[in-house]
């Protein structure tokens, strides 16, 4: 693994993908991620199944570390993001949403209607974050210290410090 993560950035929305709306939620999510590495692509794609998976599986082909995704992760007819994600991922990593919900609870009782997963693709980290940039605000501090080590995981570096 090289020492930059490289990172990739999605927005679900078709209001965001016709024009209509400005992607706040991936513009924070970008922000932030450069703290931590090299944010490769930002896309933003309507709520289209065969679409957000094709990108995803393209990412994941690519081989970069972490897709961050935004939207479509609630239960709106065309919120499909979850769906993708998990056929797309091999391992859930599911400690990773729960904390991103109990966080997001913590601020608001829709909090648990959020249906956003975590998991690995090879040796690709995939979050889905809600499509709203407060939740994004509240939840990046939530998995922001475990993503370099869930790469470093992901890329056979698993020797503990301490051992």
């Amino acid at each position: 693994m090289s020492d930059r993560i490289r990172i990739a950035i999605l927005t679900a929305s078709d209001a965001g993908a016709r024009g209509e709306r400005e992607d706040a939620s991936g513009q924070l999510l970008r922000e932030w991620a450069e703290a931590l590495g090299e944010v490769v692509e930002t896309v933003v794609l309507p709520d289209d199944a065969a679409t957000l998976e094709r990108r995803l599986w393209t990412w994941v082909g690519d081989g970069l570390d972490v897709v961050l995704t935004t939207g479509s992760t609630g239960l709106g007819p065309r919120d499909v993001l979850p769906e993708v994600t998990r056929r797309v991922i091999d391992r859930e990593i599911p400690g990773i949403a729960e904390a991103m919900r109990a966080e997001s609870l913590r601020h608001t009782p829709f909090g648990m209607i959020s249906r956003g997963l975590a998991g690995a693709a090879r040796e690709t980290l995939i979050l889905n974050f809600p499509g709203s940039p407060k939740a994004v605000e509240e939840l990046w501090p939530v998995v922001e210290p475990v993503i370099s080590h869930l790469v470093r995981l992901l890329h056979g570096e698993t020797r503990h410090e301490n051992s």
